[in-house]
């Protein structure tokens, strides 16, 4: 799916104007365009589906250890920094850190490959609960890897600049797949 970005300024127009402002005023005349091209970035992951971010970040190596007969090697990154926006009202989900563990099977992915995943994920109209799902099942098709953990903590504007304006109110969310649902010593570890 392409971002339409001539319907996004036909629309941010007619929101200017029920606002009760000129679009055409000279603040305000190349206002359509500049939000049409920055939904355009900042939207870009809702171009791809899980299975087409993991085909693009797919670069993993296969050193040959036994990941499986040693139970407790994690690959762990933390503080990995994003932001999203809200399905709900649109607002800004900001001064995220993701923290992203697996356990590893038989291949491991790039680092910088994990942030990147992270990173498209939140470029959609979004859940903080789904970011995290999305994340690991990448995460998990990509390594082969069943036992994924992805810790979320972070700001909604939605609670801090409108509504119940709680500005020091922070989000955290977790998602455990394979052995991380049951194992709290997993756990601990990821939230160390």
């Amino acid at each position: 799916m392409a971002i339409d970005k001539k319907a996004i300024e036909f629309h941010i127009r007619g929101i200017l104007e029920a606002l009760g402002d000129d679009p055409d005023r000279e603040g305000l005349k190349d206002t359509p365009r500049r939000v049409a091209n920055m939904y355009e970035e900042v939207f870009e992951g809702m171009n791809y589906t899980n299975e087409e971010i993991a085909r693009m970040y797919d670069k993993t190596f296969e050193d040959g250890f036994d990941y499986e007969a040693v139970s407790d090697d994690m690959v762990l990154v933390k503080d990995i920094d994003i932001f999203s926006y809200c399905e709900h009202h649109m607002a800004l989900m900001y001064d995220m850190k993701v923290t992203v563990a697996y356990l590893p099977a038989k291949k491991v992915i790039g680092l910088s490959k994990i942030a990147r995943v992270a990173d498209m994920v939140a470029k959609r109209l979004q859940l903080q609960e789904r970011i995290g799902r999305d994340i690991a099942q990448i995460i998990s098709m990509i390594t082969g890897s069943p036992d994924v953990a992805v810790r979320i903590e972070g700001c909604h504007s939605c609670m801090t600049a409108r509504g119940i304006k709680k500005n020091g109110s922070r989000t955290v969310t977790t998602t455990y797949l394979g052995r991380f649902k049951d194992d709290h010593m997993l756990q601990l570890r990821l939230n160390d």
